[in-house]
C-alpha cells in the first residue's frame, strides 16, 4: 500500500524535532488514514526524546495550544488550524518501553500499529497492512482492553467509521472485557461515545454497543428500555423506537441536504417518504447547516446534542409506565422524568453546562410539536409560546418530532399524516429562520424600570411576568406601539390586583 502524509503539518514536525534534537514518528490514525486515502485530521506522534518540550515547541511554532496531557506519560497535545481553516490536534507521547516496536504492539489495533519515519519509511509491527487491505480489526493483544478499556469504544468507532470488521477473537476479547469500561475516565467515555455518534450509520454503532455488552456501561438509562412494551401506533419496545428515531433524524437530514439517503427503512418506510421530507423542508438547508453547526462551550455541536437528546428521549418510559382499565399503557410525566435522567447521565459523563442544558430541554419538550398540532393551526402566540418554552433547541426538536412520526409509523406512515407534520415543522422553522424578530423575539416596546415608573410598582417577579405578557402580544400582533403596551400591562396588573383581593374577602 502506498502512503503519502500531507507536507503540513509533517514536514514542520520533523523540522522542530531536528531543532530540539529529538527523533519522531507519525504513528496511528494519521498513517492509517492516510494509507486508506482518507483525509488525516488528527495526527499522533511517538518521540524519543523529551516529548513535551517538542510539543511546546511545535506550539510555538504555529502560535498555538498546548496542553500537557500525561506528564509523567510524557504526553502533550497541540491544537491548531490547518491552513484551511480545519481544527487540527497534534499529539506527542514519549516512546512506551524500549524501542518503536515495542510501542506500537503496546496500542490498541494492529491497523493502529503503525509508524512513518522521517525517511518515509513504513513500519508495521504487528499485521496492520495485511488487516487494513482485508478490512478487519484485531487487537494488538489479549490485554489491549485491560490496558485500556476506552478502547473497547473505539473498537466499535472504527468498525462504524471505516466499514470494517472486528473478528472473532477481538469480539470474545471485548464481550469478556466489557464490565471494566464501567470503571473508566467518564471524560474518557464521553469523548469517544461522541466519536461514536458522529459515525454513520448511527444506530449501527449502537447496535454493536449493545450486542458486544457495553451500552449497559455508557448508556444504562437506554439498556433498561428494553423490553418495556408501549401501545399502538408504537410497533416496538422503547428500546427499538428510541434506535429508530436517530435512524430517522439522521436519514431526513441526508435528505434535506441533498445527500445520498442509505436504501431501507427505518423499519420499511418507503424511499418516497425522504423525497417529501426533501421537497418540503429543502428551501431550509443552509440555515439548518449554519444553526447544527454552532459548537456549545463543550466544543461539540447542535448537531452531535440533538442526536443525543433524541437518542435519550423516552427514558423516562422506564420508570413512569402505567396501565389504564382497558390495558393500555401510559407514560405520565415521562418527559419530565426523562429530562432529569438525561442531565444526570450527561453530567456523570462531564458534559457542559450548556450542553446538559440542551438535551435536557429537548429531551423535557419533545411532546410539544404533536401538542401543537392536536391544538389546531399553529398561531403567531402559540409559535412563540413554543420557543420561548424551547429556546433555539426548538429547531431541532422540530426535526425530531418528524423523526419520531416516520420510527412509530414505518410503512404505515399515511401521505395526510407527514403532510400535517410537515406544515408543523416548516410553520416552526419559517418563523425561526425568517420571522424571528417578528415571532420569536421582537425588539421590547418598554423596559422594566419604565414599568415599575408607569405603574408605581417595585422589582418583582410580577414585573418580569408582565414584560413576557407583553412580548407575547408582540409576537401576536395584537400591539406594536409603547403606549399599547403600558395599556396591556396596567389592565393586567390592575386584573391581577382585584382578583388577589377578592380571593381575601372584605377586611373585618
Amino acid at each position: 500500500m502506498d502512503i503519502s502524509l500531507p507536507e503540513w503539518p509533517w514536514e514542520m514536525v520533523l523540522q522542530v524535532a531536528k531543532e530540539c534534537r529529538a527523533r519522531v514518528w507519525a504513528v496511528g490514525g494519521a498513517v492509517r488514514d492516510a494509507l486508506l486515502g482518507a483525509d488525516v485530521h488528527d495526527w499522533d506522534f511517538a518521540v524519543q526524546g523529551d516529548s513535551l518540550a517538542l510539543a511546546r515547541a511545535v506550539a510555538d511554532r504555529l502560535d498555538a495550544a498546548f496542553f500537557p496531557l500525561d506528564v509523567e506519560r510524557d504526553t502533550g497535545r497541540v491544537i491548531t488550524e490547518s491552513p484551511e481553516g480545519r481544527r487540527i490536534e497534534l499529539d506527542f507521547a514519549g516512546l512506551r518501553g524500549d524501542s518503536l516496536e515495542a510501542d506500537l504492539k503496546a496500542r490498541d489495533f494492529t491497523i493502529n500499529a503503525l509508524a512513518l519515519d522521517e525517511g518515509g519509511a513504513l513500519l508495521d509491527a504487528t499485521t496492520g497492512l495485511a488487516d487494513l487491505e482485508s478490512g478487519t480489526i484485531r487487537a494488538t493483544t489479549a490485554a489491549a482492553f485491560r490496558d485500556d478499556p476506552v478502547r473497547l469504544l473505539r473498537g466499535v468507532r472504527f468498525e462504524a467509521k471505516l466499514g470494517f470488521g472486528i473478528e472473532p477473537a477481538t469480539t470474545a476479547l471485548m464481550e469478556r472485557d466489557a464490565p471494566l469500561l464501567g470503571g473508566a475516565a467518564p471524560e474518557r467515555v464521553r469523548d469517544e461515545l461522541v466519536r461514536l455518534l458522529a459515525a454513520t450509520p448511527v444506530v449501527s454503532g449502537l447496535e454493536r454497543l449493545n450486542g458486544l455488552g457495553l451500552l449497559k456501561h455508557v448508556l444504562p438509562e437506554l439498556e433498561d428500555l428494553k423490553g418495556v412494551g408501549q401501545s399502538p401506533p408504537h410497533r416496538f419496545d422503547v428500546y427499538r423506537h428510541s434506535l429508530l428515531v436517530v435512524d430517522a433524524l439522521e436519514r431526513a437530514l441526508a435528505a434535506i441536504f441533498g445527500r445520498e439517503t442509505r436504501p431501507g427503512a427505518p423499519d420499511g418506510a418507503a424511499a418516497h417518504v425522504w423525497r417529501i421530507i426533501a421537497r418540503a423542508l429543502g428551501q431550509f438547508a443552509p440555515d439548518l447547516s449554519a444553526h447544527l453547526s454552532v459548537q456549545l462551550k463543550g466544543g461539540r455541536d447542535r448537531a452531535l446534542l440533538l442526536t443525543i437528546g433524541v437518542l435519550l428521549h423516552d427514558v423516562g418510559k422506564s420508570r413512569t409506565y402505567a396501565y389504564d382499565e382497558t390495558g393500555k399503557v401510559h407514560f405520565p410525566d415521562h418527559a419530565l422524568v426523562g429530562a432529569e435522567m438525561s442531565a444526570a447521565r450527561m453530567e456523570k459523563l462531564r458534559f457542559s453546562r450548556d450542553e446538559v442544558a440542551r438535551v435536557q430541554r429537548i429531551v423535557h419538550h419533545h411532546p410539544l410539536p404533536l401538542r401543537l398540532e392536536k391544538a389546531g393551526k399553529l398561531t403567531r402566540r402559540s409559535v412563540h409560546r413554543y420557543y420561548r418554552a424551547t429556546g433555539d433547541a426548538g429547531v431541532g426538536l422540530a426535526l425530531g418530532s418528524l423523526a419520531d412520526l416516520v420510527a412509530t409509523l414505518g410503512p404505515d406512515l399515511k401521505k395526510k399524516l407527514l403532510s400535517r407534520r410537515l406544515e408543523t415543522v416548516e410553520t416552526l422553522l419559517v418563523h425561526f429562520f425568517e420571522r424571528h424578530e417578528e415571532t420569536i423575539a421582537p425588539p421590547p416596546l418598554v423596559t422594566g424600570d419604565e414599568l415599575m415608573d408607569e405603574l408605581g410598582i417595585e422589582g418583582s417577579p410580577e414585573v418580569g411576568r408582565l414584560l413576557e405578557e407583553i412580548l407575547e402580544a408582540q409576537a401576536a400582533g395584537d400591539i406594536k406601539k409603547r403606549n399599547e403596551a403600558l395599556a396591556l400591562a396596567r389592565r393586567l396588573h390592575e386584573q391581577r390586583q382585584e382578583s388577589r383581593e377578592s380571593r381575601q374577602g372584605p377586611l373585618s
